[in-house]
């Protein structure tokens, strides 16, 4: 069985990000996507809230799991059994971010390949950091969220 992983912070998870689990899932028997724990942000979500939405989205497809995981992404793949991990990209900025992240990765997991996978074009304007401040600011991001995330669950309580 060929298993990816995609990893991500998620914050929330937007439609950008479910066209890339799908492009993946045309490669790959299974995806697993992987919630990231970053103390370093300042989140929307908590991880286990994070973790849930994604569960319920993809709740009928047994070719998709979500775990969180707060190690090196190399190390998730190894504990897995995955042989690639999946990341998007959006732009040239995106690119040469990720290239940098594979081949750091590379020299540490040899075995682990990276595989970039452009985001479709009418999308590659949506990031989580867009979607939270465009909340922030009362605006609908209802276009960028896939149906199954509810709207209510990706606002803060304050």
């Amino acid at each position: 069985m060929k298993i990816a992983i995609f990893p991500g912070s998620f914050d929330p998870f937007t439609r950008g990000h479910e066209a890339i689990v799908r492009q993946a899932l045309s490669l790959f028997d299974k995806v697993i996507v992987a919630v990231g724990e970053n103390v370093g942000k300042n989140a929307l979500l908590p991880t286990q809230k994070r973790v849930e939405l994604i569960e319920q989205l993809y709740a009928n497809d047994e070719r998709i799991e979500v775990v969180s995981y707060s190690t090196l992404t190399g190390d998730l793949a190894r504990k897995v059994g995955a042989s690639a991990i999946i990341r998007g990209v959006r732009n040239t900025i995106d690119f040469e971010y990720e290239r940098t992240l594979a081949q750091m990765n590379k020299r540490l997991f040899p075995e682990i390949e990276t595989i970039l996978l452009l985001t479709p074009a009418d999308l590659a304007d949506v990031s989580s950091s867009a979607v939270r401040e465009l909340m922030a600011f009362g605006h609908d991001v209802s276009d960028m969220l896939p149906d199954g995330i509810d709207l209510q669950s990706c606002k803060r309580n304050i």
